[in-house]
């Protein structure tokens, strides 16, 4: 791709790419995503107008163009989910999780500020919107305690669908059907729109979740689902993940990772609980800030 934007990229050119992309997101591709990652490239270079990657790559270093990084990341994050996914988790939230919240923030009725809950990444909106109808439907203290609900993603692309909230039928898979007839409109070629005042509770934010600066902005978070993307990582991004996760929670906050994921191999800084429904972990209450 050196010359052209079809004949993929040379090992070199690999290799320069995968560090570049690395330092700035934490994210790293092995050998075996070379096919991905080339015809992603491909899509960038011919989407920006380059005659091939080297003047794409240069473009790119430089930031001589605005948003080619932007539109490199949005093609290379993996943005799979839907409504309901892994609900177990939202069951360990609203059975044993939330009241223990309640609990130590001096209970529904003395608590200073909001139950807050982040989800990242949140990809087209789906599980933090998720969260929200499980609480609107399922929690009995919801009209008692004050939430707020935050979405984060490093790609632009999906926070735009998730503001938007039109998803087809895969999306909905697992949505009872008196709760799509209650919070969803079809708006034509099997799309259905969230309801408004759903997606109005959700609060969407930009950010790279390895990125502390950024991350910075991000605090007193009672609880964090951060799933399915720590696994992205090497040892190095996936630990100053954790750190940032760590300084965005509460003392004694939640944090939910994805099934397949666990912070016992990442970092010590977290406490794992083993609740009924499954594995969480928490920031320690006596921890630094």
């Amino acid at each position: 791709m050196t010359s052209s934007t079809t004949a993929g990229l040379s090992a070199a050119d690999f290799e320069k790419f995968r560090e570049f992309f690395y330092k700035r997101t934490g994210i790293q591709f092995t050998e075996s995503k070379r096919y991905f990652v080339d015809k992603r490239i491909e899509t960038c270079i011919k989407q920006a107008g380059f005659p091939g990657f080297n003047a794409w790559f240069s473009a790119l270093r430089l930031s001589d163009r605005s948003g080619l990084l932007q539109d490199l990341i949005n093609q290379l994050t993996v943005n799979e989910t839907y409504f309901l996914r892994e609900d177990y988790q939202f069951d360990s939230l609203l059975k044993t999780v939330l009241p223990d919240v309640l609990a130590a923030r001096g209970g529904a009725g003395r608590m200073t500020g909001p139950v807050k809950i982040l989800s990242l990444p949140c990809s087209t909106g789906e599980e933090p919107y998720s969260i929200a109808l499980r609480l609107l439907e399922e929690w009995d203290q919801i009209d008692h305690v004050d939430v707020e609900i935050h979405g984060a993603d490093i790609d632009s692309t999906v926070l735009d669908k998730a503001a938007h909230a039109s998803y087809g039928e895969r999306s909905l898979q697992r949505v009872p059907m008196a709760w799509r007839a209650k919070y969803f409109a079809p708006v034509g070629a099997g799309r259905y729109q969230l309801d408004a005042g759903i997606r109005g509770a959700v609060t969407l934010h930009q950010v790279n979740v390895c990125d502390t600066t950024s991350m910075r902005s991000f605090r007193d978070f009672d609880v964090i689902f951060c799933r399915n993307v720590l696994i992205y990582f090497d040892e190095l991004s996936s630990r100053r993940a954790a750190e940032n996760l760590y300084g965005a929670m509460r003392p004694g906050g939640y944090l939910f990772l994805g099934h397949s994921e666990s912070m016992s191999r990442i970092s010590p800084i977290f406490t794992p609980s083993r609740l009924p429904e499954g594995i969480v972990y928490q920031r320690p209450s006596g921890g630094p800030r």
